[in-house]
């Protein structure tokens, strides 16, 4: 058996040349041409299935070696066989190669948008009313993409995105004083509940006009709905009298429930409560009652894919 090697005046010339920086670090080709060589048993036979000139393979090859510091193949009467060595990278180098196969798979699939993560504020009249079934069917069609969702009221929700602390935004429109594309989405109506016995409960709809001389259940500070009831209150020269403020739809109606005041909120949300609770909801008479969610992002041809496909999937809806 003997030891496979290049003639020393070339050998010489690949030290030089990799000393001198031609091979700094290990490189998929000539991985790929190591394996090669195995697989096949000859230079030639490697060379003609990578479609390469014999003396590249084997340069490549002396290149390896000398990189490596050992002596990776034997030439027998047979061909070439690895030595220790080389039946150990071999190992390494199909594996290697395989993980850089992976590699571009995977950052295909963020490219085109099959793989990604979506960040989304939205406001909780959108999270309780349309997002759990669109989300849904977004992610059924698009499993390897990761949507964070969080609720926050609507001026929240542009700002985060104007700031970049989003990517999506669901809102109630209204004047927000951000450089946003705005997008149609869904409409909703604001509704009035009230316990069964209640004064009102009778009505089958009624103007917020004339539900001011009653005792109201809020949702938190700052929050749109509360924000409406205090500007239409304020148009009328009254006040709303909140008796205790919440910071959910459910603590609202169970507040409703128990007898603590009325409350205003989404129609789509009401009918739940409604049925479980034996709620009344009265129709507001109020154009304001009427309100439009709209989607919002910075620079919509600056989003990423992911994002791209889940704003067009939600207008879609």
């Amino acid at each position: 058996m003997t030891v496979f090697q290049l003639p020393s005046s070339t050998a010489k010339t690949t030290l030089t040349q990799w000393h001198n920086g031609d091979m700094a670090r290990l490189d998929p080709t000539s991985l790929q041409l190591f394996i090669a060589v195995v697989e096949e048993g000859t230079i030639a036979a490697a060379a003609e299935r990578e479609h390469i000139a014999a003396a590249a393979v084997s340069k490549r090859i002396s290149e390896l070696e000398a990189y490596l510091r050992t002596q990776l193949l034997t030439r027998t009467n047979k061909g070439i066989e690895p030595t220790t060595a080389g039946f150990a990278l071999l190992a390494l180098a199909r594996r290697a190669l395989h993980e850089l196969d992976e590699v571009s798979i995977q950052m295909q699939e963020y490219a085109s948008g099959v793989r990604g993560h979506v960040r989304v504020f939205a406001n909780i009249s959108a999270i309780t009313q349309f997002l759990p079934g669109e989300i849904k069917s977004f992610l059924a069609e698009y499993p390897q993409i990761q949507v964070n969702l969080e609720e926050k009221i609507s001026t929240a929700v542009t700002k985060g995105v104007a700031e970049n602390a989003a990517d999506i935004g669901i809102f109630v429109m209204q004047p927000h004083g951000q450089q946003l594309e705005v997008f149609p989405y869904h409409e909703d109506r604001l509704v009035l509940i009230t316990p069964v016995d209640h004064a009102l409960a009778s009505r089958e709809s009624v103007s917020f006009a004339d539900t001011l001389d009653y005792d109201y259940v809020g949702l938190h500070t700052g929050s749109t709905i509360n924000l409406q009831l205090q500007n239409a209150a304020g148009e009328s020269g009254k006040r709303v009298r909140f008796s205790i403020q919440v910071t959910s739809y459910d603590a609202l109606c169970l507040m409703v429930n128990s007898g603590l005041g009325i409350g205003v909120l989404p129609e789509g949300v009401a009918k739940t409560y409604v049925k479980t609770l034996g709620l009344r909801a009265l129709s507001l008479t109020d154009p304001w009652a009427r309100r439009e969610l709209k989607i919002c992002v910075r620079t919509f041809d600056a989003l990423p894919i992911a994002a791209k496909l889940l704003v067009n999937h939600l207008k879609q809806q």
